[in-house]
C-alpha cells in the first residue's frame, strides 16, 4: 500500500477560466533578484491588467473638512445630553424673559430702552451654563467612553476632528441663542411697547440679540477647548462653572484698600459682566459696547489654539 506523500512544491493556483476570443495570459516567471515586487491594487483602481481591473461603483474620493463635519452633526444631535442642554437653555431664556416682561407691564411706569433690551439678560446669562456644559461633554465624553479612539481612526487628522466639532456646537449654539433672544424681544416689546420711553434703535436690539448670540456660541467653544485640555467632564465643567462665577464673588470680598484695585478688575473682566455690556451695561473706565465680545473671541481662541496643539501631541 502506497502512503500519500505532501508534495515538495505547492500546487499554483488555477486562474480564473479564459473566456473565448480573450488572449490567453502568459504565466509569470519567478521574481529575479534586485527586482521590484510587483504593486498591489486596490478597489477602485485599474488592475495590473489594464481595463480587465475591478473598478469600484461608489466613486473614491478623499476626506474633507465637510464629511468630517457632517459625521460631527449626526454625533451631537443622537446625544440626549444636546437636547437637554439646549432645551434648558430655550426654557431659562424665554421664560425668565416673559416672567420679567410681565412683571413690568403690571406697572403704570415707563422704562427706558436699554431696560427694554436687556429684559433676557438674565435668562441668557443662566442659560449659558447648559450651553458651557455641552461645549464640554462634546469632546470629554468621547474620553470617557473611548469612542475619541474610533473617531481618530476613521479621521487620522486631529487637527480636523476639533474643529469639525468647533464647526458644528458653535453653529448649534448661536441659532439657539438667536432663537431665543428673538423670542424675548417680540414678547417684550408686544407686552411693554406703549411704556417705553424711546424706541430702542436697531444697533441695539442687535446686540442685544446677534451680539449675544456670538458671545453664548464663543463661550461654548471655550468650553469645548478646556474639555479637549482636561479630557475630564466633571473637571472641566468644574473649571468652566469657576470662571463664570468665581470673579465677581471674589471682588465681593476684596473690598480693602490694598486689593480694591484687584477686586474692581475682576469684576469688570468678568464673563457675566463682559455680557450686561452687551445689554448696553456701561462701565467705569472698563471694557463696553462690543469689546466683552471682542475679549471673548481672544480667549476662546487662544483657548483653541491650546487645544490643538494638545490633541496632537497627547495620545488619545
Amino acid at each position: 500500500m502506497t502512503t500519500p506523500t505532501t508534495p515538495q512544491h505547492p500546487v499554483p493556483p488555477q486562474g480564473a477560466p479564459q473566456q473565448p476570443g480573450q488572449a490567453p495570459q502568459q504565466p509569470q516567471g519567478p521574481q529575479q533578484p534586485g527586482q521590484a515586487p510587483a504593486q498591489p491594487y486596490w478597489p477602485g483602481q485599474a488592475g495590473p491588467g489594464g481595463p480587465g481591473g475591478y473598478v469600484s461603483p461608489v466613486p473614491v474620493r478623499a476626506a474633507h473638512l465637510g464629511d468630517a463635519v457632517i459625521a460631527e452633526w449626526t454625533k451631537i444631535r443622537s446625544l440626549r445630553s444636546t437636547m437637554w442642554t439646549l432645551g434648558t437653555m430655550l426654557v431659562l431664556v424665554v421664560g425668565l424673559g416673559l416672567t420679567w416682561s410681565l412683571v413690568f407691564s403690571g406697572r403704570d411706569e415707563l422704562i427706558s430702552a436699554e431696560s427694554l433690551t436687556s429684559l433676557g439678560a438674565v435668562g441668557v446669562l443662566l442659560g449659558m451654563i447648559p450651553v458651557l456644559t455641552l461645549g464640554v461633554l462634546t469632546i470629554s465624553s468621547e474620553y470617557g467612553t473611548g469612542l475619541v479612539r474610533t473617531t481618530l481612526t476613521a479621521c487620522p487628522s486631529r487637527s480636523r476632528v476639533l474643529t469639525a466639532k468647533a464647526i458644528v456646537l458653535g453653529g448649534l449654539a448661536f441659532v439657539t441663542t438667536l432663537i431665543a433672544t428673538l423670542l424675548v424681544a417680540m414678547i417684550s416689546s408686544a407686552l411693554l411697547g406703549d411704556q417705553v420711553t424711546e424706541d430702542p434703535t436697531a444697533g441695539q436690539w442687535f446686540k442685544a440679540t446677534v451680539g449675544v448670540s456670538l458671545y453664548v456660541a464663543l463661550a461654548g467653544l471655550l468650553a469645548l477647548a478646556v474639555g479637549t485640555l482636561l479630557r475630564h467632564s466633571a473637571g472641566a465643567i468644574t473649571t468652566m462653572l469657576g470662571l463664570v462665577l468665581f470673579p465677581p464673588l471674589l471682588s465681593i470680598f476684596l473690598q480693602a484698600d490694598a486689593v480694591r484695585d484687584i477686586g474692581q478688575a475682576l469684576l469688570k473682566y468678568s464673563i457675566p459682566t463682559q455680557l450686561l455690556t452687551l445689554y448696553g451695561g456701561d462701565i467705569e473706565s472698563g471694557p463696553s459696547g462690543w469689546d466683552g465680545l471682542w475679549i471673548m473671541l481672544a480667549l476662546a481662541a487662544a483657548a483653541t489654539a491650546g487645544a490643538h496643539l494638545v490633541l496632537n501631541k497627547r495620545d488619545a
